[in-house]
């Protein structure tokens, strides 16, 4: 069992110092995930000849190979939380994933198919270790009922969209320009950042993410085997809806680093100014609008709790898949008209699906819980 000892705590700016620690390894984090994604099936596509050369994988061969390992980066979030919670902490498990993460990543540098699919393996593991229990770690920061507690999330929000944005423009350039493997280096480079920082932030986390033991508590055993009351069930049903929704949004969401990610390379007119943008900046996009316009969106929900007019979670999924869905009518539309004419997206177009897609902060799990 893992928990928090929420007793008085330095702070900065009005929230515990812990919050920044856990912002920077986050962002750091999310900057190697996603500098990695940004590049990984562009690497896979790209011809086996020329100075930069790739693996020349068909593009369904591609997508095939990015489907299993988003899914699988998905799952491992199940046992990273259970190692968590009956073996480990929350802490140490956010520094051991860390460190899978630093080993996958400088693996995957090596330009070797063993080292491809090992580093890959290991990148899995390593977010299922950290990306679960850094949040949690967050939640463990504040007392229950602490006002400050969504502020927190959508500072550590912000965090994970600035690691987004900079790795998308960085790590994207480098490895479509100057070498993939140069890229993967890269991304493993700024997971070192964060888990240097992690491990000397240390004691501003003393009282969050310890492992605290198997918990005894008689009334906890009672209450797990005692039969469902009819809340619970609703709850229940609510939650399995939840969880379909989840499946299409976050399947929706991850072709940017598939299927678009191909479609920026392939048929769209990347030239600005005479100069060809990399395919893999349109990734950055995302997180731009997020950082920029998510606060808006974060204090009109909060100006709505204010007045007693709270959206509940599966109100806000809803209003996010709408948002996400529009995005990708707005893609179909451009691709059968241009398709008749024989010519390739502006990229105007790929601006306005991004920026539908800030549907993202109305649907991510803590902002559903404003």
């Amino acid at each position: 069992m893992a928990n928090s000892n929420t007793i008085k705590q330095k702070e900065l700016f009005g929230h515990p110092v812990g919050l920044y620690v856990l912002f920077f390894t986050e962002m750091w984090e999310r900057f190697s995930y996603y500098g990695m994604r940004a590049i990984l099936v562009l690497y896979l596509v790209h011809v086996t000849t020329g100075d930069n050369p790739g693996l020349g994988w068909s593009n369904g061969d591609a997508l095939a190979l990015y489907g299993w390992y988003t899914m699988l980066v998905y799952v491992a979030s199940i046992p990273g939380g259970w190692i968590a919670d009956k073996l480990l902490g929350q802490k140490k498990s956010v520094l051991y994933g860390g460190i899978i993460l630093v080993a996958g990543h400088s693996i995957l540098a090596v330009e070797q198919m063993w080292a491809f699919y090992t580093g890959l393996g290991l990148i899995i593991a390593g977010v299922g270790m950290l990306k679960p229990n850094i949040s949690t770690m967050v939640g463990g920061l504040y007392k229950q009922g602490d006002i400050r507690r969504d502020k927190g999330f959508t500072i550590f929000y912000i965090g994970i969209n600035i690691g987004a944005f900079l790795s998308s423009l960085i790590v994207g350039y480098v490895g479509e320009v100057h070498g993939w493997h140069y890229g993967f280096g890269l991304a493993g480079i700024g997971m070192t950042l964060g888990l240097i920082q992690y491990v000397l932030g240390q004691k501003y986390l003393k009282h969050v993410g310890n492992f605290l033991g198997k918990s005894e508590n008689k009334e906890e055993k009672e209450a797990m085997n005692r039969p469902l009351t009819k809340v619970e069930k609703d709850r229940v049903i609510v939650l399995f809806i939840s969880f379909l929704l989840v499946i299409v949004f976050w399947g929706a969401f991850e072709q940017a680093g598939g299927l678009m990610n191909i479609y920026a390379m392939e048929n769209t007119n990347r030239m600005l100014f005479g100069w060809e943008v990399p395919a893999s900046w349109f990734q950055s996009l995302n997180a731009m609008f997020i950082i920029f316009l998510g606060t808006s969106v974060a204090l009109y929900w909060a100006k709505r709790k204010l007045k007693g007019k709270v959206a509940t979670s599966l109100f806000k999924m809803i209003i996010g898949l709408i948002i996400m869905g529009t995005g990708f009518f707005f893609m179909s539309a451009a691709s059968v008209n241009l398709r008749a004419q024989e010519r390739q997206l502006c990229i105007g177009w790929f601006w306005r699906t991004y920026f539908i897609r800030l549907g993202n902060y109305a649907f991510h799990p803590w902002h559903c819980h404003t």
